[in-house]
């Protein structure tokens, strides 16, 4: 599952530097997560370092991109093969 930022977003700037996939960026009006870049922090960390450190726990599972722990290590994968 990748995850996503809802509007409740404050842009405190602590989200972005705590992915170690690079998956999220500042967008037009709150911070966005790339599906193709989010594993959840899978192979990385056991939990989402991003969910972790939110202030206002404004980073839920994108129900437009549920995916399960293979497809997620299968994506971390990839991404360490680039």
């Amino acid at each position: 599952m990748a995850l996503m930022i809802t509007a409740e977003c404050i842009n405190c700037d602590v989200c972005e530097p705590q992915c170690p996939n690079g998956a999220i960026s500042l967008g037009e009006q709150v911070y966005v997560i790339d599906p193709q870049q989010c594993t959840e922090c899978v192979g990385h960390f056991d939990q989402p370092q991003c969910v972790l450190i939110c202030p206002v726990a404004c980073i839920p599972v994108n129900p437009q991109h549920v995916e399960n722990h293979h497809t997620l290590w299968q994506k971390f994968l990839r991404l360490q093969a680039q």
